[in-house]
């Protein structure tokens, strides 16, 4: 469970991130670059947590995929662009194929579980 967690931490920490991008280019460029680097950085360290029990390719496209979800919908809601109809399906393809991937996903148990439980 706490893998998970670190995985959708990672997810908040690259939107944010991401999006404070758009901020940095426009208000303050070196807070903003450092505030950017610090959350990336701290995206990569929390998903380097969650892959220790969850398999490495569900948490990179988990990662990826949740996150440009969310930034493309904080883009329309907070930074004024255009959702076309194009986009609004590319989302919903993308959506679709995150419950795929999530619900064929078993999370690894630890080794010492395994070993109990024979």
């Amino acid at each position: 469970m706490r893998s998970w967690i670190y995985l959708f931490a990672a997810i908040g920490f690259e939107v944010v991130g991401t999006t404070s991008m758009k901020f940095t280019a426009e208000q303050a460029p070196f807070g903003g670059h450092l505030l950017m680097y610090v959350l990336i950085g701290l995206s990569y360290y929390c998903l380097s947590l969650a892959i220790k029990r969850v398999p490495v390719g569900v948490a990179y496209a988990l990662w990826e995929g949740i996150g440009i979800v969310l930034i493309t919908l904080v883009s329309v809601a907070l930074l004024g662009e255009e959702l076309a109809p194009e986009k609004a399906i590319g989302l919903a393809v993308m959506i679709a194929g995150i419950l795929l991937i999530k619900s064929g996903t078993r999370t690894r148990a630890p080794a010492t579980e395994e070993a109990l439980a024979c």
